[in-house]
């Protein structure tokens, strides 16, 4: 009798999936789905270009057999795959980080679950989440790119150490300076207004 898949770890779903078993894959993806996406949308700040990326990450998992080595998390190695996907996508583009537009949260959530919307409420979460993204966009790189793989791709210190080929003293700090500039800028209406007016 087979085992239900969601008692099962990633690593081992991978392997079902190379053996031809859809259904592994298909757990695999909702489990990771929203996290890599989230983080995806965090660091380029571009729907429409997270989500080719997006796309390129899975196909890159699809198309490999390669997997996990070591200690190595599932997790990690997949956002392993989108970051290097992202930065392929850039060089590609000839693209810096810069210009970045709004990132709707909810777009994988709330607006499929068809919930009945206050147009107050909408108005109230689009300036929050401009303000957020605006907060985002004023983090350096590297301290946006911890606060993203730990917020949202909700990977720990040492898997984020050994993601980005840091020191964990480094992750440590750089998510520490991250969360300071975020509660500063949140905190205080007119500051996050100057970061993005």
């Amino acid at each position: 009798m087979k085992r239900p898949l969601t008692d099962e770890n990633d690593v081992a779903l991978l392997r079902r999936y190379r053996q031809g078993d859809a259904e592994a894959f298909g757990e695999l993806y909702a489990r990771h789905r929203l996290g890599l996406f989230r983080f995806l949308c965090g660091l380029c700040g571009d729907n429409a270009q997270a989500e080719e990326v997006f796309q390129e990450t899975w196909l890159s998992l699809i198309r490999s057999d390669s997997q996990p080595l070591g200690a190595a998390s599932f997790k990690t190695w997949l956002y392993q795959i989108g970051r290097n996907r992202l930065i392929d996508h850039w060089r590609k583009l000839s693209r810096h980080l810069g210009r970045q537009e709004s990132f709707d949260e909810q777009l994988h959530g709330d607006a499929l679950s068809g919930e009945s919307t206050d147009p107050e409420r909408e108005l109230s979460l689009a300036r929050d989440q401009q303000r957020l993204q605006g907060a985002l966009e004023s983090l350096p790189v590297e301290q946006r790119e911890v606060f993203l793989l730990r917020t949202h791709g909700d990977l720990e210190l040492n898997e984020i150490a050994e993601l980005t080929k840091t020191p964990a003293e480094t992750v440590k700090s750089r998510l520490r300076y991250a969360m300071q500039k975020l509660r500063r800028l949140l905190s205080d209406p007119s500051v996050a207004e100057e970061v993005n007016p």
